[in-house]
């Protein structure tokens, strides 16, 4: 036979097989994974992505030492790694069963410190009876790595006038019971998903991955903190805004591609199952989404401070990314990718306009975490119904609003009883010379002079 016809037939014979590979993939039943695979798979879903989320602490830490002065780099390094201890610490004490234990529709769960439990699936339980079907300890560590999130943010916006205790005392009541309290009503099947709340409004609540849950209740905990604390001295001194220029910028570059990074964690892990082939095209559009959402908000941010700077301000872009990241948490799985990308351009117009507006009021948020977080949270959230058909808008504004007067208020109560027992604020002598020295006696770069 010759070469051709030898060629010919190859093509041929390899077409028929494709054609019938497909026909028969076409009409073959979804392959079902066993209940061990399952349980295997979802219980590494939460042990990777909580890792990656666990490594948004060191974005945070970053981009927080980059932003703040260099008098000032080692007390927010300390701050960062201290409370994510504490939120640790904390999340096993109370905080987990404060989110799970809570009562169908109910509003407080149980004061009992979390204990894993995984006798069921060991004694040869199966999926199919088990409420859950990952290890219980996997979840555990997963939900803690969020609630450290929540704490970080609140550590940047205060920086470089509070004093280290009452910050770390703050944290502890923040993650062991604000921010369980509130997660509870959702995630924990509270009052945001109770029957009357869908009746009266048209929905459940919905945060798939936290804006609102997260990263509003971290904005307004920043944001009651900002009010009581005051501004840096010298910042809004003469009816004027003086910038204070942060210590490295390259450094607040990298914090926030860490942060870029843990993201995929933070919302990939949320599908909060990797059991079936359903699962893992969710997870992979999740990182799509947010990808394009975060793309979108550097872009916009960029463009903005173009034409209204005329020049582009790298740190409101770096907020950008974080603000289309936080705009597209609420729900990254439904949206199609144009949708994804104007969620997270709107994201990057919220944090350009949104910096200004504060300096007007003069709050001092050093990092500009309030806008980032508090409000594109709170556009995300109300935007889920957006791509989202199952999700209401009025649910959505009622649960923001249930959220934000709780948290604020009890926040705002408690930095204020610090304010008055403790005291919150260093001395203006302690921060006109850093809190470097003041505090740790000791300078994160000591072979330069402090600015």
């Amino acid at each position: 036979m010759k070469k051709n016809s030898v060629m010919k037939l190859a093509v041929f014979a390899f077409a028929a097989l494709s054609t019938i590979s497909a026909a028969t993939a076409q009409d073959a039943e979804p392959v079902a994974a066993s209940d061990a695979a399952a349980y295997i798979f979802n219980t590494v879903l939460f042990l990777v992505m909580g890792m990656v989320v666990m490594f948004m602490a060191a974005g945070f830490c970053m981009l927080e030492a980059g932003l703040v002065r260099a008098k000032n780099a080692a007390t927010i390094c300390l701050k960062n790694i201290a409370l994510y201890s504490v939120a640790g610490l904390m999340v096993w004490l109370v905080g987990y069963n404060l989110i799970y234990g809570v009562a169908e529709g109910g509003l407080i769960g149980k004061f009992l410190w979390w204990t894993p439990d995984d006798a069921f699936a060991l004694k040869g339980g199966t999926a199919a009876d088990a409420e859950s079907w990952y290890a219980s300890g996997s979840d555990w560590y997963f939900q803690m790595v969020f609630v450290a999130t929540a704490a970080s943010i609140v550590s940047g916006t205060l920086a470089e006038r509070i004093k280290l205790w009452p910050f770390l005392i703050f944290t502890a009541l923040l993650t062991g019971f604000i921010y369980p309290i509130q997660a509870s009503w959702e995630w924990g099947g509270g009052v945001l998903n109770a029957g009357w709340y869908k009746d009266a409004f048209g929905a459940e609540f919905s945060d798939f991955a936290g804006s609102t849950l997260v990263h509003s209740t971290g904005g307004w905990a920043a944001l009651a903190g900002a009010i009581a604390l005051g501004a840096r001295k010298g910042k809004y001194d003469g009816g004027r805004v003086h910038p204070f220029p942060g210590s490295s910028l390259p450094l607040a570059t990298l914090g926030t591609f860490i942060l870029w990074l843990g993201w995929f964690g933070f919302n990939g892990g949320s599908q909060l199952a990797l059991g079936t082939i359903s699962d893992a095209i969710d997870v992979s559009k999740i990182f799509v989404n947010t990808n394009m959402a975060a793309c979108a908000g550097v872009v916009s941010a960029a463009i903005l401070t173009q034409l209204v700077y005329k020049k582009v301000d790298l740190t409101i872009v770096l907020n950008g990314a974080i603000g289309g990241l936080v705009s597209i948490t609420a729900e990254p799985l439904a949206p199609a990718i144009w949708q994804s990308v104007l969620i997270g351009a709107v994201g990057g117009v919220i944090v350009t306009f949104a910096v200004p507006v504060l300096d007007k009021m003069k709050i001092d948020d050093v990092v500009g975490a309030i806008p980032a977080h508090l409000l594109c949270g709170i556009w995300g959230t109300i935007v889920v119904p957006l791509s989202n058909s199952e999700a209401s808008f009025l649910a959505q504004l009622v649960g923001i609003v249930m959220i934000g007067v709780f948290v604020f208020a009890v926040s705002l109560a408690l930095w204020f009883a610090l304010k008055l027992t403790v005291g919150i604020r260093a001395s203006e002598q302690d921060e006109l010379m850093g809190l470097d020295k003041t505090e740790l006696g000791l300078e994160a770069y000591p072979e330069f002079v402090s600015a």
